[in-house]
């Protein structure tokens, strides 16, 4: 027997599918990471890990899984964690080179 919420009992938001949450993912990384700052902003004396590399590696990403979702593939719940995983480490480099503040 399932169980019902009491009536006027906001009914709760469904997951998203991973299709979803791949998309929802590239936007928000898109606009936390600074892609369209110039070249000469980005090298700076003193960096941790190369910024250039890191910034062209995660759109390459980016457009890899914009590309695959365009063409109907599902990403799995790893493929999310990697490309969440790679962000954060990506962002945490560049707040540490002075590229991103602290809100």
């Amino acid at each position: 027997m399932t169980r019902r919420a009491p009536p006027g009992t906001p009914r709760r938001a469904r997951k998203p599918d991973t299709a979803t949450a791949m998309r929802r993912l590239i936007a928000q990384v898109r606009a936390g990471i600074p892609f369209d700052r110039p070249r000469e902003q980005l090298c700076a004396e003193g960096c941790q890990g190369c910024t250039l590399k890191l910034l062209d590696y995660l759109a390459g990403e980016l457009e890899e899984w914009a590309a695959r979702l365009g063409r109907g593939e599902v990403p799995n719940f790893g493929d999310l964690h990697q490309l969440a995983d790679s962000s954060r480490k990506i962002h945490r480099t560049l707040r540490r080179n002075g590229l991103i503040k602290d809100p």
